[in-house]
């Protein structure tokens, strides 16, 4: 690929510099001058200006945008149903959590349909990939390895191949001669996965980018990056937890925020079909501070058990800690039950509020199951071991109603619950099989949990 010509750009300001500064020249900031590519107009073959004509909506067809089947119905689930031709998905998640193996899985799965796949790893040799995949059960699958850094080659390789579906792993390590900076910068990302992806958008591949995460748990790189692609995925669990969520941010294939559940074994990545039942396999007899939440992750239903815990302060300032739970909302909480329960202890004690299996409660739907649990164990009396809640509270106190109240307990009683709090509302139909207790104000839902 011959050398093209190249500026500094400071994604400030604009301003242009044929060579690099440390601070840029126009307004001033430091560390904002990238290299960028300057194609030259004359270059662009562009079609004549009399052969450019709108196409009428009613006249673009659908016949090609079928989706094809990964083989990972969690994975299938996160997508919306599938890969669409063409479309480019960025998957992200923390070293080590299991990207490559989610993404070797999925292309063994392809390549036995069979599909052509390439797997571009930049990361790992060709023997690395092998010892993954033999790990995996799919040593003598047909997937195609590339373990190449190079932009020019993976390119070339795309065309001779003509493969269905191009995985590169990972986007930072790839660079192009055509930039003087280093594998991974912002102009070297920025560049490589435009030419990718302007390769699969022309020949109606599927593209799924690999990226790295920062220590705050973004995406690295531009954040352009995200803006080019279709969709965008986060892999990511707990450390000390065999349990992968794979996450939606950005779908324009289908919803956002739909959750993948899968389970890290020795033997590679297991889809879990029924988290809920898996998430509470282990509880025993009921224990303060211990009651079961249905958080809605995408159209998932999920049932999720919140533990809290409260200790008299042995300093003088209380400690709150969280893990899986807004610190915000429980800090809220903690205040309504402060003053409007009249739980006055807790101004002198140390509470922590912690939801099991990793998942995170992202939504107020869970509040009325953690300002329970933290009643139970502030007055060391057991909820029923078949007791669901579900509502936001306010700030007043009232609980208010959540969406798909329906969907969430049918879902609690397909898992065995016998009771659910939920917020009073016109309109809510009894539910055979699960007694349905409604309430107006959190203190109403603390005393009937707790008598």
């Amino acid at each position: 690929m011959p050398k093209l010509k190249t500026l500094y750009v400071c994604q400030q300001c604009g301003q242009q510099s044929v060579k690099w500064t440390g601070r840029c020249p126009g307004c001033g900031a430091w560390n904002s001058m990238v290299e960028e590519i300057v194609e030259q107009a004359s270059t662009r073959q562009a079609a004549p200006l009399s052969m450019v004509t709108p196409t009428a909506l009613a006249d673009v067809s659908l016949e090609d945008a079928s989706r094809v089947a990964t083989g990972l119905k969690e994975f299938d689930r996160v997508l919306g149903g599938g890969l669409v031709p063409g479309s480019v998905t960025l998957v992200g998640g923390e070293p080590g959590i299991g990207k490559s193996t989610l993404l070797l899985s999925m292309a063994g799965s392809l390549a036995a349909k069979p599909h052509t796949i390439l797997y571009v790893s930049g990361e790992e040799s060709l023997r690395q990939t092998k010892l993954r995949a033999t790990r995996l059960g799919l040593s003598t699958c047909a997937v195609h390895l590339l373990a190449h850094t190079q932009l020019e080659v993976i390119l070339e390789a795309v065309k001779q191949l003509k493969p269905d579906v191009v995985i590169v792993d990972s986007i930072q390590v790839i660079e192009t001669d055509a930039l003087s900076s280093a594998p991974g910068s912002i102009g070297q990302v920025r560049a490589c996965a435009y030419e990718l992806i302007r390769e699969v958008k022309e020949s109606q591949r599927a593209l799924l980018l690999v990226g790295h995460v920062t220590k705050e748990g973004f995406l690295a790189g531009p954040k352009a990056l995200e803006h080019l692609v279709d969709t965008v995925l986060y892999f990511e669990g707990e450390p000390t937890s065999g349990f992968r969520l794979l996450r939606s941010t950005k779908n324009r294939f289908g919803a956002t925020y739909e959750l993948g559940v899968f389970h890290m074994t020795a033997e590679g990545l297991v889809e879990v079909a029924n988290p809920s039942e898996l998430f509470l396999s282990d509880r025993t007899e009921p224990v303060p501070g211990c009651i079961v939440t249905v958080s809605l992750e995408g159209s998932r239903p999920l049932l999720v058990e919140v533990q809290a815990l409260t200790s008299p302060c042995g300093i003088g300032l209380p400690r709150r800690r969280t893990t899986g739970v807004d610190f915000n909302r429980l800090s809220m909480l903690l205040a309504v039950l402060e003053r409007r329960v009249g739980l006055h202890q807790l101004s002198q004690q140390d509470v922590f509020v912690s939801s099991l299996g990793g998942v995170r409660l992202l939504e107020p739907g869970a509040d009325l199951g953690v300002a329970i649990a933290i009643a139970s164990s502030l007055k060391e009396r057991p909820t029923r071991k078949g007791d669901v809640a579900v509502g936001e509270v306010g700030l007043t106190g009232e609980v208010r109603p959540v969406t798909n109240v329906l969907q969430r307990l049918h879902e609690a009683k397909r898992v065995g619950f016998a009771r659910c709090f939920v917020a009073a509302q016109r309109g809510l139909a009894p539910v055979e099989g699960i007694e349905v207790v409604t309430v107006r104000h959190v203190r109403d839902a603390v005393s009937k949990a707790l008598e």
